[in-house]
């Protein structure tokens, strides 16, 4: 089996242990092994098939099977400035949606105005920026795993919350799933990520942008 199909299976271990044990198998591991046993559990299982695709995707040549446009990367540049916005905002206030997070009742703060699953939506967009620009088997197989982690684990987050607590259909009635979709619709009014997260996110988004070529070897950057 080559590196690259190899990957493939990492990245579904990775992903599929992620939703197996964040949904169907918690409750029973919970009540075989008590919540510490639990967590000892679902992070060595994260640890360990996480540094397995990390290290085939090192191990896995670099390709290219498309080139991006100038303009498609000066989009993903601003994209990932949102994106960046997004998860600093996300660790900025307690979030209902996250697993242990604040509770329903509380109102929508700063990116939860954009989006309910602000961290979840920054990881996507990572995945998406980096499928579109690199056009590189190993990092669509990884962008893509994490694309889906992000978007399916929220869905699945959020039936689970409405089903143990009924005021978390309030929450989703007061926030989207999708940026800036509750806004675009007429649903919810237009409302600014904060001044927390808006400069936290720029200089996040800063910081990204100068140390990707020392860390990954390329700019982001369009003609350079």
């Amino acid at each position: 089996m080559s590196d690259l199909a190899l990957l493939h299976v990492a990245l579904l271990a990775f992903v599929g242990g992620h939703l197996l044990l964040s949904h169907p198998l918690r409750a029973p591991i919970v009540g075989a092994v008590g919540a510490g046993g639990f967590m000892g559990v679902y992070s060595l299982v994260a640890f360990a098939s996480l540094i397995w695709a990390v290290n085939l995707w090192r191990a896995v040549p670099p390709d290219r099977l498309w080139e991006a446009p100038e303009a498609l990367r000066w989009a993903g540049v601003v994209v990932m400035l949102l994106a960046s916005i997004l998860f600093v905002g996300s660790v900025a206030a307690p979030n209902p949606a996250l697993m242990g997070g604040a509770g329903a009742e509380t109102a929508p703060r700063g990116v939860q105005r954009i989006t309910r699953h602000p961290m979840m939506w920054a990881f996507a967009l990572w995945g998406i920026v980096h499928i579109t620009l690199s056009a590189d088997s190993r990092t669509i197989a990884l962008g893509g795993a994490i694309i889906v982690l992000a978007l399916v684990g929220s869905w699945l987050q959020d039936g689970k919350k409405r089903a143990q607590n009924p005021a978390y259909a309030d929450h989703i009635a007061r926030t989207s799933f999708v940026p800036f979709a509750g806004q675009l619709t007429g649903r919810l009014p237009w409302a600014g990520p904060g001044l927390v997260a808006g400069l936290g996110g720029l200089v996040l988004w800063v910081v990204l942008l100068g140390a990707h070529p020392h860390v990954i070897g390329a700019s982001p950057l369009p003609s350079y």
